[in-house]
């Protein structure tokens, strides 16, 4: 069980969308969540994955000097605590439902994203502040400004 209980409520910063693996994101007001992941998108498609969203933290975002989108997450939010959230912990944002399936590990490919100098120095910054990885155990739309909730018991 986590810290966490359905009181415990956050926000959609920010979406972005991706059609393909390096392509620029695209700032979106709104999507469907589906089995298949978000609807539009590149990692859309993997019913089984454990890929099909990646969710950012705003504060982790702020405290690296990143905006929205630089981790290439499709969904930031203002969840304090995101990282700490175990792995099948399901979060509920806007309509739709998602399962947490653990950390994204930084690669090296992020800090060259980013344009950083030191691309290692960069994925060291990053380790456990890149996101959770997440699938969608729940259909619905995500809107900017939703609100984030963790499940009452924290898993499912």
């Amino acid at each position: 069980m986590t810290a966490y209980d359905a009181r415990d409520v956050g926000r959609v910063v920010s979406l972005q969308t991706k059609g393909q693996h390096f392509a620029a994101l695209e700032a979106v007001e709104s999507f469907r969540a589906t089995s298949l992941g978000l609807e539009g998108d590149k990692h859309a498609g993997r019913e089984e994955g454990k890929r099909q969203i990646l969710l950012a933290e705003a504060g982790d975002l702020l405290h690296l000097d990143l905006k929205p989108g630089d981790l290439r997450e499709q969904v930031t939010v203002d969840l304090p605590g995101l990282m700490s959230l175990a792995v099948g912990t399901r979060v509920r944002i806007g309509d739709a439902l998602v399962e947490l399936t653990g950390p994204c590990e930084p690669c090296t490919h992020i800090g060259e994203h980013l344009g950083a100098e030191d691309v290692e120095e960069m994925r060291r910054r990053l380790v456990g502040r890149r996101g959770m990885l997440a699938r969608v155990v729940g259909e619905g739309a995500i809107h900017r400004g939703d609100p984030v909730a963790v499940e009452e018991d924290g898993v499912g």
